[in-house]
């Protein structure tokens, strides 16, 4: 089956993810910037930390789906176990910041934020058992060191929080960043294989 609709649905589920979270925000009683930065700076840094995961989330499953040109019922179903977790960003963020960084709610919130990339990984490993499109997303995957080394800096989030619970958020922080940074692969795999095709045009 095409891919139109699970790339559908799963657009339709992160927009609603993100405006559940903005209407999780405190709105401020007083009018001045100060009440604003006492009362709602936890929320607004986590919702900032939060979004900025959702939108990692669909720029790479937008990548991958770029690769891949036709889906399974177990890609439905490890999509929909990626989503599931997504969609806890809200209640564990909500916790996070009415708590205002207290141990359980951030140790909460790692497990969340692990269990999401893991689902991500499983995600992508059966799209990688496709028939003839499977090869090409393993190709532009390579060995995915920032894949690997994400749940690892996540366990050590939930470590520190034990010790003390903002230190961590410092891996939370740190794994999305590392994220942020730009991946070309898909990019270039695609332009390279477009000029190929164009290439082998006149003789076909």
């Amino acid at each position: 089956m095409s891919t139109s609709r699970l790339e559908a649905f799963s657009d339709g589920v992160l927009a609603i993810i993100i405006t559940v979270m903005v209407l999780e925000l405190q709105v401020p009683q007083g009018h001045h910037m100060h009440d604003l930065w006492k009362e709602s700076r936890f929320g607004l840094l986590t919702y900032v930390l939060s979004f900025i995961y959702i939108g990692i989330y669909w720029n790479n499953h937008h990548h991958m789906f770029q690769i891949i040109d036709y889906v399974d019922g177990s890609v439905l179903w490890a999509n929909m176990h990626l989503l599931f977790w997504l969609s806890l960003y809200p209640f564990t963020t909500a916790w996070l910041d009415e708590s205002h960084v207290a141990h359980t709610p951030t140790v909460v919130y790692g497990v969340n934020l692990m269990a999401a990339g893991t689902a991500y990984f499983v995600l992508q490993r059966r799209m990688m058992r496709m028939p003839v499109t499977g090869p090409r997303l393993r190709e532009v995957v390579g060995n995915d060191f920032k894949g690997k080394a994400s749940p690892l800096i996540y366990l050590l989030g939930i470590v520190l929080a034990f010790v003390q619970p903002w230190l961590g958020l410092v891996p939370y922080v740190a794994v999305a960043l590392m994220w942020l940074v730009p991946d070309r692969r898909v990019e270039r795999y695609l332009a390279a294989h477009q000029e190929l095709a164009d290439g082998e045009a006149p003789g076909s």
